[in-house]
């Protein structure tokens, strides 16, 4: 198999992934390990991905990768992360869900669920959520963002301002090892951080591809979180980290 037929593969795995190793590669197209190395190298070059050590990922940048290719980016651990997060959201309460495909694999996990109050700035989570009976949907305004179906900007952090949720599930383009959630958008960030404050208790949801990436702005830390909900485990330094800030971590799914 020559390289320009793998290299448009490797890219697509690495989307879907979030990483590509060396030796799984070289299994996969069934060539040798220098081969493989000498098409992430051409890769890397090119801007397209990031070499780390055994591997690349995703290139680091001041832009997100589109929205399509999110929702397709670890679908199953998304859903396993989002049903373990829905079973710590009880009925009868208010409940934020911010912008992105996390939060949305947990709208569709909170089908079960009696008598809430959502309130969101993702017109996704709202088209979700919109047949289903035991659900008031509150739909913040803003500017919308066409590209994802995210509400933006001063009318959407004001309208958040009016709010006093019990629960926010939230979440984020990137983690670093410090613990900091980060995004890309601005606006979003201030949304982001609007919902915080406004939110007797937060949820994190993020898979285990958002340790390979970074972003240029800083929403919150995890000492800010009372419940990180994932499907990687925590390297032992952040793990630490949040034992100190009193941040439950769940590893989905659990053994």
């Amino acid at each position: 198999m020559s390289q320009t037929i793998r290299h448009p593969e490797i890219l697509d795995m690495a989307r879907r992934e979030g990483k590509v190793t060396v030796d799984g590669l070289a299994a996969h197209f069934g060539v040798t390990l220098q081969t493989i190395r000498r098409d992430l190298t051409d890769l890397a070059e090119a801007g397209q991905l990031e070499r780390v050590h055994g591997g690349a990922v995703l290139p680091s940048g001041t832009t997100n990768i589109g929205y399509e290719e999110r929702r397709v980016l670890n679908p199953d651990a998304k859903a396993e992360i989002a049903k373990a997060c829905a079973a710590q959201i009880p009925d009868n309460i208010s409940l934020f869900l911010n912008i992105g495909t996390s939060t949305e694999a947990v709208a569709h996990a909170l089908q079960g669920h009696r008598n809430l109050m959502v309130v969101t700035n993702n017109m996704n989570v709202a088209n979700i959520l919109a047949g289903h009976s035991g659900c008031e949907i509150v739909v913040t305004g803003g500017s919308l963002r066409r590209t994802d179906g995210g509400l933006i900007g001063n009318l959407a952090a004001n309208t958040i301002k009016q709010f006093k949720v019990d629960l926010a599930v939230i979440g984020c383009s990137a983690l670093d090892q410090e613990g900091d959630l980060l995004d890309f958008d601005i606006q979003e960030v201030d949304v982001s951080q609007t919902i915080l404050r406004q939110s007797r208790k937060t949820f994190l949801v993020a898979d285990g591809s958002k340790f390979t990436r970074t972003a240029p702005a800083r929403i919150a830390s995890l000492a800010e979180i009372d419940t990180f909900f994932t499907d990687t485990p925590l390297s032992e330094e952040l793990a630490a980290r949040c034992a100190d800030w009193d941040t439950d971590v769940v590893v989905a799914p659990s053994e």
